[in-house]
């Protein structure tokens, strides 16, 4: 779909409030805040079937259907609802998860979508249990997440895909046991290690998906297993190359991923629990940090691969 321009880029954010609407009771000024772009009502259907990533409100309710930013006289879109490259937006109460003080805005935000789904892609999606053999297929900021989420789940085997190198050596800081190159080198490793059982869960995470190339990554897994797909694909791609017969008769699974399937609510305070005893890596992430003028390097540098997480900071 076309993208409208201009925008106010940017969809993960943390901040301080500095001021409420009438009616606001989730928060107050002075409180410290993650921004959520897919924010849960609490009581439609989806959400009160622990479905809350995939809530049926969401749409047309962060801020009465309008937007806070203007130029030029004319309303502007802002990403996710969001608009965390602004360095003061105006939003819904409900995207809101308040956080304590003490936790450094850069690390914060991250849980505003890298985090959460990459994590939950490996935890509630794909239901990695202890013991289980994992493959995470790309691993940037979200990939490398579900490498972690795996890691605390209990799985015994993480094998880490990506073609560049440096995130192959991140992956391994974050609880990879193995990282290779490609899906070729990552079926090898796993007939080595498992015959007949291979991944029990494969996550693809590159940044854009390939329809195409689906079947090999399904063909990681054994039976029972599961493949989750994080990956975002051109909405024109509607063709998918799969052995039908050995997907079913390996009674596999394939599930969709938004959000990591994660209740923001319940996860956000989780994943902070974690990071202060030392179970999450989240400042090991940022590679790199820009201010709002350097953005350009940001995109460039996250495009030639070399940053896990790059953080803009804001003046303040």
């Amino acid at each position: 779909m076309p993208v409208p321009l201009p925008l106010v880029g940017g969809h993960e954010g943390a901040g301080v409030v500095e001021a409420v609407g009438p009616g606001v009771t989730r928060v107050e000024p002075g409180d410290h805040v993650v921004l959520i772009f897919q924010p849960p009502c609490g009581y439609c259907r989806n959400c009160a079937r622990r479905r809350s990533n995939l809530c049926l409100n969401t749409a047309g309710t962060k801020y009465g259907g309008t937007t806070p930013f203007t130029a030029r006289g004319q309303s502007v879109p802002a990403t996710g609802d969001l608009g965390t490259f602004a360095d003061a937006t105006v939003v819904s109460e409900r995207c809101m998860v308040k956080i304590d003080k003490d936790v450094p805005f850069a690390a914060a935000s991250l849980l505003g979508c890298a985090v959460t789904t990459g994590w939950g892609a490996a935890v509630y999606l794909g239901e990695v249990e202890p013991g289980d053999n994992v493959v995470v297929i790309g691993s940037g900021g979200v990939g490398v997440n579900s490498v972690q989420g795996a890691r605390n789940a209990g799985a015994d085997v993480i094998v880490a895909v990506d073609p560049v190198e440096f995130k192959r050596e991140r992956a391994l800081t974050f609880g990879a046991t193995h990282a290779v190159a490609s899906v070729e080198e990552a079926k090898q490793v796993l007939s080595e290690l498992a015959p007949g059982r291979l991944a029990d869960v494969a996550i693809l995470s590159v940044g854009v998906g390939d329809s195409s190339a689906l079947g090999p990554i399904v063909d990681l897994t054994g039976p029972a297993g599961t493949t989750v797909v994080t990956s975002v694909t051109p909405i024109a791609s509607n063709t998918v190359d799969l052995n039908l017969f050995l997907f079913t008769m390996g009674q596999k699974t394939l599930r969709g991923n938004v959000y990591g399937g994660v209740n923001v609510h319940r996860d956000i305070p989780l994943l902070l629990d974690l990071y202060r005893r030392g179970h999450l890596m989240l400042d090991e992430l940022i590679t790199r940090t820009y201010t709002l003028d350097q953005i350009n390097e940001g995109y460039a540098d996250m495009h030639a691969g070399r940053n896990l997480r790059g953080v803009v900071l804001l003046d303040g």
